[in-house]
Parts: C-alpha cells; sequence; structure tokens
C-alpha cells in the first residue's frame, strides 16, 4: 500500500529502544506494506487500523505498571528498566491509514471513488475518532508529542512536540466535531467495531471526550473550570454517551490471522501471569471477576526479579495464573478498548464532583450500574452482597494491606516483593466515594492497560508502590514513557525543547500535564 511520507524520519523509523529479550509490546504497530496495492482501499485501511487497536490499547508493559498482570519471566519492565520506547509506529500505521481516509475523501478527485465504501463524510467522521484516540493513548505515554504539525509530509520534516494540554482540548473539539459531521449516506464499509452502526459512534465520541476531560482533572478539578466545561459538554451531548453494553467499543476477531490479541501473547511466549496485586484486591472484596481475569488462584508475585520469578515458577509447578481465562482470550474472544462501565464510572465521578447536575444520589445510581455493566461483560454473576461489602458506595472500606506484609500483592521470603517499612505499605483502602470510583475504574479496566496506567496516575488509587528489586535509580513506578532514540536522532530540536519542559527533565519519573 502506498501510503504518503510521515512529517519526519522520525514517525517512519521503528528502531526499538532498550535493550534484552524483546517482547511483543515493544514492537509497536508495523503494518505498513510496501508490496501492496498503490490505490488505498479505505475500508480495507479502516480494518486495518481497527484489528489493530487491540494490542495498541491493551498494551503489555502499560499493563505491568498499574500491577493488572506480572512477568514472570524476563521482569525487566516490572523493575522500571528505562522505557525509552519508540512512538513513530503509530504515526506510520494507524495514524497514517487515518489520514488516507480523510484525504481520500476529502479530495475531489478521489472522493467518487471512496464513496464506494462509504459515505465520504461518514468516513470521515470515523476517521477523526479513531484519530483523536491514537494521539489520545500516545500523549498519555509520552506528555508533549507531535500534533499539529504532525502527519504534514516532506512539507515539515520536523514536527513541533504540541503542549499535551492544547491537544487534549483539540482533541475534544475534533471528537465533538466529529460526532456533529455524520450524515445519512452510503453504509460504512470495513467496520469491525459497530458494524456502520453511526449512533454507536457517536455514543464513542461523546464519551471519549467525557473521559478525556475527566482525566484533566488533577490540573483544573473546580466545578466551573475547563475541565469541568468540557466534560458537561459531553455528559450531555446530542447522541447519549455509552451506557449500556451493548454500546462498547469492542473488536471481535474472526480468528486465524486476526486473533484476540490476548491469544497471540500466548501462542509462543508464557511471560506474563496474573499479578497477585490484582488478585488480593478481587479477593478483599469478594470479587467473582477473579474468574474471567485469570486462569486459576495462584496469583504471580508482582516485581521478582529474574531468579526470583523462575524460583516462583517452579515453586508452584509453573501452574500460576495465566491473564485471562481460557474462555476470555480464544482466537475469536473479543476485546474490549472502552466500555459502559468505564464510563458510567466516569460520569459517577462528575456528578459526585458537582461538574454536572446529579449529586450523590446520581452519582451512586451510575457507581452500581457500572459495576453491574462490568461482571455482566465478563459473564460472570455478581455476588448479591457486592454492593453492599467492601465496594459499597457510601460505606466501602476497600481493601487494606495485610498486617506485616508490606501490602497487597507481597508474598511469603524469599518472593515477598514490598518493603515491609510503614511507607511502602500498599493498599486498597477507599474512605472516600471518589476513591470507590477510583477502585472500581482500576479494575474496570482490565486488561487494557493504558487505560489503567492513566487512572491509576489520576487518582493513586490503589495506594501502589515500587518493587523493592526495582533497577532504576529512584525506585517508583513509571510515569511516562521516555523520548525514543530516533525523536533525538531526527528531531533533536524539537524533541530537546519537549523534553526540557519536563520537571527534572526526560526520565521516566517526570510527569505528563496532567499527572502533575
Amino acid at each position: 500500500m502506498k501510503i504518503k511520507n510521515i512529517a519526519t524520519v522520525l514517525l517512519i523509523a521503528l528502531v526499538i529502544g532498550g535493550a534484552g529479550c524483546a517482547k511483543i509490546d515493544q514492537f509497536g504497530n508495523t503494518n505498513q506494506n510496501p508490496n501492496g496495492i498503490t490505490t488505498p482501499v479505505t475500508s480495507a485501511l479502516l480494518t486495518n487500523v481497527l484489528s489493530g487497536i487491540s494490542g495498541f490499547s491493551a498494551n503489555l508493559r502499560t499493563s505491568l505498571y498499574p500491577q493488572h498482570i506480572a512477568e514472570n519471566q524476563y521482569t525487566d519492565a516490572s523493575l522500571y528498566s528505562l522505557p525509552q520506547l519508540e512512538m513513530g509506529g503509530t504515526y506510520s500505521g494507524p495514524l497514517q491509514d487515518l489520514q488516507t481516509i480523510i484525504d481520500y475523501n476529502s479530495d475531489p478527485k478521489t472522493a467518487p471513488l471512496a464513496a464506494a465504501n462509504g459515505s465520504n463524510a461518514n468516513q470521515i467522521a470515523i476517521a477523526r475518532i479513531l484519530k483523536a484516540y491514537h494521539f489520545w493513548q500516545t500523549t498519555d505515554r509520552w506528555g508533549d508529542v507531535p500534533y499539529s504539525e504532525a502527519l504534514k509530509g516532506a512539507g515539515n520534516t520536523a514536527p513541533k512536540f504540541d503542549l499535551q494540554e492544547d491537544i487534549y482540548f483539540d482533541m475534544i473539539k475534533e471528537l465533538k466535531e466529529a460526532a456533529a459531521s455524520f450524515d445519512n449516506g452510503g453504509p460504512i464499509k470495513g467496520d469491525i467495531a459497530y458494524g456502520g452502526d453511526l449512533s454507536k459512534w457517536k455514543k464513542l465520541a461523546n464519551s471519549m471526550r467525557m473521559v478525556m476531560a475527566m482525566r484533566m482533572s488533577k490540573r483544573y478539578p473546580a466545578a466551573g473550570g475547563p475541565a469541568a466545561l468540557a466534560f458537561a459538554d459531553a455528559a450531555t451531548a446530542s447522541g447519549g454517551l455509552m451506557t449500556s453494553n451493548s454500546d462498547n467499543f469492542v473488536i471481535n476477531f474472526p480468528g486465524g490471522a486476526f486473533a484476540n490479541s490476548w491469544y497471540n501473547v500466548y501462542l509462543t511466549r508464557d511471560d506474563y501471569a496474573s499479578s497477585k496485586t490484582m488478585g488480593d484486591v478481587l479477593s478483599g472484596l469478594g470479587d467473582t471477576r477473579s474468574q474471567a481475569f485469570g486462569t486459576n488462584s495462584i496469583m504471580f508475585a508482582y516485581g521478582l526479579t529474574r531468579d526470583l520469578a523462575i524460583a516462583f515458577g517452579n515453586a508452584v509447578g509453573n501452574g500460576q495464573s495465566r491473564v485471562l481465562a481460557l474462555s476470555k482470550r480464544t482466537q475469536t474472544s473479543p476485546v474490549y478498548i472502552l466500555t459502559s462501565s468505564v464510563v458510567l464510572l466516569t460520569r459517577a465521578e462528575g456528578y459526585q464532583r458537582g461538574w454536572i447536575a446529579g449529586g450523590p444520589a446520581a452519582a451512586e445510581a451510575d457507581y452500581n450500574a457500572a459495576v453491574a455493566a462490568s461482571f455482566a461483560q465478563w459473564e460472570v454473576t455478581m455476588p448479591a452482597a457486592y454492593l453492599a461489602g467492601p465496594a459499597n458506595y457510601n460505606t466501602g472500606a476497600g481493601v487494606p494491606a495485610a498486617p506485616g506484609s508490606g501490602g497487597i500483592g507481597a508474598s511469603p521470603a524469599p518472593y515477598d516483593n514490598f518493603r515491609v517499612a510503614s511507607n511502602n505499605v500498599q493498599d486498597a483502602l477507599t474512605p472516600t466515594q471518589l476513591s470507590r470510583i477510583a477502585l472500581q475504574l482500576w479494575l474496570a479496566s482490565f486488561p487494557i492497560g493504558n487505560e489503567a496506567w492513566a487512572q491509576w496516575r489520576r487518582t493513586g488509587v490503589p495506594n501502589l508502590k515500587g518493587t523493592r528489586f526495582a533497577t532504576s535509580a529512584t525506585g517508583k513506578i513509571v510515569r511516562r514513557y521516555v523520548y525514543g532514540v530516533n525523536d533525538y536522532n531526527f528531531n533533536n530540536e524539537q524533541t530537546k525543547a519537549a523534553a526540557a519542559r519536563i520537571a527534572g527533565g526526560d526520565t521516566q519519573d517526570g510527569r505528563v500535564w496532567w499527572d502533575n
């Protein structure tokens, strides 16, 4: 497939940062085919983007940082090795595919041909929504990234790194405009997410911008502030929100060459296991989603050295729980990208914060509906007393650290992974309604690593602590990716300017704009 030149060699290169054994999550999206057809088929481009979005979203590295999963062999990422990873694959792959859809449907010379795959306006709207999604996930990993000058072709070989704040508000604008631009034209082809149902795409766009607005709550917490205004606008937008599991943004795979991303993870490798941190929280809440989240009750201690991880595996006869029940990671199992549960919990937070009218009563109703939706999504029966116990919206205390254990997720020596020192005890205590929402967001995001990592960075729930075996200088849980080698090699001036804006410099302990 002939794809236009990206704005810079930076955005073409797919060199992988870091050293050691290369893992699946380090290779990004390498979906260019230089030997393909010369005229883009926009329906094929859309299918290509959607089929790759599950691996992009359910990212293994970003699932490790919020301790959703654990490494059981090569443990460098869990020990916070330098995450100097390249963003180029996202630009040269899905983002360029989406820009091509927009260009071919916008150009009077090519629009009639592109219209064979559906209304030009509708194809453009869907591409804009998916572009916003990919930029959203990219900026949440690195912070300031190329945006306004990206995907411009050879006319700009050194795109600036836009401020994340500017990116966020422009993405929200893009989503609002995209949702309003759908028409009644021909049905969309290549849509393996919603089958061309434009009402679902409108709900997705509205829901995305509402979640984006809430992501800015640390910077703009006040009711009536910029984040709250953007939130309220999305929450009341025409077309509505994702409030039912039938609205979920989900990719259904046919199998074979297009298989569930988690099925592919275990196809040739066995590097990942269910984290004991997650297992302990589920157990403490009496949460039966554990039946879907793993294969058994032997949870793997998080953050071990390679030697200890291998020893732990040997001690349990390599019988540790794998990520997701077998029935949830077959070739044809669906992968959930954004769900009604996350959206309802986000709206509940908006009610609780006073960002939208409704107050605590409306917040509690959305909270309860969200939890029920998550259980239903995973086809697990919610215990009758679940919402009356530690997960109760008004009184639920959450999950305290086990006495003397060093925190949830800690294991018997020599596999204990957290210091016993009081300043490193981690827990999932939930003394407020907002913290209860946050804990359920952490659970409902499983196993979409990008979302779980972002929610934890925003809320601090659960109270996670870094492993005592960390190889990084500070031993802290990674807060952002470091700009890649190609960024510095091919766009040095702009990369250095972006790095200079980060407090403490371009490090994994630095924080993206909304995390400050």
